[in-house]
Parts: structure tokens; C-alpha cells; sequence
């Protein structure tokens, strides 16, 4: 049996096919960089992740302790983070897959990323504004700004929709005020309001509203009581501007706190996470957000939650509590121009090789 002879390459076929494989490998580098998750082992990403999983851990032991939400069956974990669907303080109906996706401490994590991305640096002020539908949506923020080393100014309220902090006896304030003597946030919060319909908790029982005002006076924290939507936003700006919006350098809107949202429908328009610009209501309906964002001021949107996890590959509504991982947190892949010009340059350099390659047999 004759056996084709092996043909033995020349160096010009050799330098060809190794210029190709390097071409190759530029596209297979540039592939693998755009489709692995995004890393979250920067120190201070880490350490958000880190400062969420110690809160939620403190609230988790005093809740036990306590007795406090422990009968809940939408609370398999025993975080103490879900409330009852129907309260004195729930407001609207609530996912409560939603809420137990964000007690996660990634999401602490994803927060400072996106601060980062917002351009925020250490020591700069930011401002938070948060209901009480997604607990641990706040401690998340603030689990970042310490992380960052940032100066957090937060309004809360107390209205929640279903399974968030609506436990009357058990509301966001009592949870923020667990985190200060714990030492996990070292900011008070800047205000509060009691939320609700129009950001008054009108609709709330008398009784419910004046335990609520005591509590906060008692704490020496002031209350936000304008019912008409400007004059409400105009007294937060007071609080978050203190004459000069500059010194906000982004804004975190949590949950769908009437004052922030505003009530127009493009609001609903918005979508989660890191936003630098959106259409803008007439200023009759404008919430905090439009305000922010009229300023120049970056916002990092957190409401539709399914959404926000989708987008960032977070797990929803996990059968288990979430861990930290090095690579828990897969954030948007963007092109930037370094990797644009390897892949360019990898595909161009790979059709000059498959070109020469060609030229080079054809003319055998």
C-alpha cells in the first residue's frame, strides 16, 4: 500500500500558521473576558459583601432570640427580614420572592460596584433614600458606603408592601437601630417620613402613627410630614443638599417611597441599576430621583428586583441563603476600547493569515 508522502512545511507556511493560531488566541481571549463572570474579588467589593453577611447575621440572632417573624413561612432562613403580608404598615402587595432575593450578600457587592461605575471615590457624600418594602436593600447600601468609606445621608420611611419590614413591632427603624448598637453602619439616618399613600401615613391607624412620631423624636430624628409632593421634596433637598447639590455625588432610591418615585407613569419607565438619565415629569409629579438626576447626579435604581437580578446574575429567589463566592456577582458586560481594539486587531490579524494562506497555494 503507497502512502502519501508527508509534506514537510517551509518557514514561510510555518510563520503563517503560528500568526494565525496568535490570531486565534486573541478572539478566544477576548470571548472568554466578555462571557466569565465578572470578578468580585476587589477588596472593597469583598468587604461590602462581607459587612451585608455580618448585618444580616446580627438581625437573623436578635430575631431568633426574640421571637420576632419567626413563624413565617416565606422566611425559611430565619432572617427576620420578612414581615407579614398584611400589617398595620403594609402599604401595597409585595413578591415575596422578591424580598428574599435581595437578602443576599452580593448585593451589598453589586451596590459598590455600581457606585464605583457612578464615579463615587472614597470620602465623597452620597445620598439614600429607601422604604421599608426591601430591608435588606438598605442594609446593602449602607453595607457598601462603609466599604467605600463613603458619608450616607438617609431618609427612610415606614411604610412597606407585603413581607417586607411591615412588622409593626419589628420595623425598619428598629432594624436600623439594631445596626447602629451593633456597629455595622455608623451613620443615624439624616430623617424619616412614615410613608404610606402620601408619604404621611394617612391611611395608617392613629395609634400606629403617633408610637412611630415618638419613636423618632425620641431618637432625635427629624419627620418629613409635608403631604404635597414639591413641598416634600423640598424639605429632603434641604436635608440631602444643604444648599449645594454638588456635594451629592449619587443617590440610591430603594423600594417605591412615593416622595422618591414621584407620581407620574414614566416612572415605571426606569429601569434598575446604575441610570444618569431618564425623561422627566412635569415638576408637579417629580420624585427625588428626577430631582438627582436634573443635578447631574448619578442614581442607582433599585425597585424591579426579577429585573435587577437578571441583569446582574444574581439568583432569584434562591432555595437556599447566598453565600459570598469570588464569582457570585456577574455584572453587565460592556465593551471597552482596549478590548474592542484586541478583537479588531485578533480578527483582522486572523483573515490576513487565511488570505497569505491562500495566496501562497494558488500560486503553486
Amino acid at each position: 500500500m503507497n502512502l502519501l508522502p508527508i509534506k514537510r512545511l517551509e518557514n514561510k507556511e510555518i510563520f503563517l500558521l503560528i500568526n494565525g493560531l496568535i490570531g486565534i488566541g486573541l478572539m478566544l481571549a477576548v470571548s472568554l473576558t466578555l462571557n466569565s463572570p465578572a470578578r468580585t474579588g476587589s477588596p472593597a467589593l469583598l468587604k461590602a459583601a462581607m459587612n451585608m453577611d455580618n448585618s444580616l447575621n446580627t438581625i437573623s440572632a436578635y430575631s431568633t432570640q426574640n421571637h420576632i417573624n419567626t413563624d413565617n413561612p416565606e422566611d425559611p432562613w430565619h432572617t427576620g427580614l420578612i414581615g407579614p403580608e398584611w400589617s398595620d404598615l403594609t402599604t401595597t402587595i409585595g413578591d415575596p420572592a422578591a424580598k428574599r432575593t435581595t437578602i443576599n450578600p452580593n448585593f451589598a457587592a453589586l451596590i459598590a460596584h455600581l457606585l464605583i461605575e457612578a464615579g463615587v471615590q472614597k470620602g465623597d457624600t452620597i445620598a439614600i433614600g429607601s422604604s421599608a418594602s426591601f430591608p435588606a436593600l438598605l442594609i446593602a447600601s449602607l453595607a457598601a458606603s462603609k466599604a467605600l468609606e463613603l458619608h450616607p445621608i438617609v431618609i427612610f420611611s415606614f411604610g412597606s408592601s407585603s413581607f417586607g419590614a411591615s412588622n409593626p413591632e419589628f420595623n425598619l427603624w428598629d432594624i436600623y437601630r439594631l445596626l447602629l448598637d451593633k456597629n455595622s453602619t455608623d451613620f443615624k439616618p439624616a430623617a424619616a417620613s412614615i410613608g404610606g399613600e402620601d408619604d404621611t401615613g394617612s391611611e395608617f391607624e392613629q395609634g400606629l402613627s403617633d408610637r412611630i412620631r415618638k419613636s423618632l423624636s425620641d431618637a432625635a430624628i427629624p419627620l418629613i410630614s409635608e403631604k404635597e409632593l414639591q413641598k416634600n421634596l423640598s424639605e429632603r433637598e434641604k436635608i440631602y443638599f444643604n444648599g449645594n447639590p454638588k456635594r451629592i455625588k449619587a443617590f440610591i432610591n430603594s423600594g417605591g417611597g412615593y416622595a422618591n418615585l414621584g407620581n407620574s407613569q414614566a416612572v415605571l419607565n426606569i429601569k434598575p441599576g446604575l441610570i444618569k438619565q431618564a425623561t422627566i415629569p412635569e415638576p408637579s409629579r417629580q420624585g427625588m430621583i428626577h430631582v438627582m438626576l436634573q443635578n447631574s447626579i448619578p442614581v442607582i435604581h433599585l425597585l424591579f428586583i426579577k429585573g435587577l437580578a437578571q441583569k446582574y446574575h444574581l439568583p432569584w429567589d434562591p432555595g437556599s441563603q447566598p453565600a459570598i463566592t469570588q464569582q457570585s456577582v456577574r455584572f453587565d458586560n460592556r465593551l471597552n476600547p482596549l478590548t474592542l481594539i484586541i478583537s479588531l486587531a485578533g480578527l483582522i490579524w486572523f483573515i490576513l493569515v487565511v488570505i497569505r494562506f491562500r495566496m501562497l497555494y494558488n500560486s503553486r
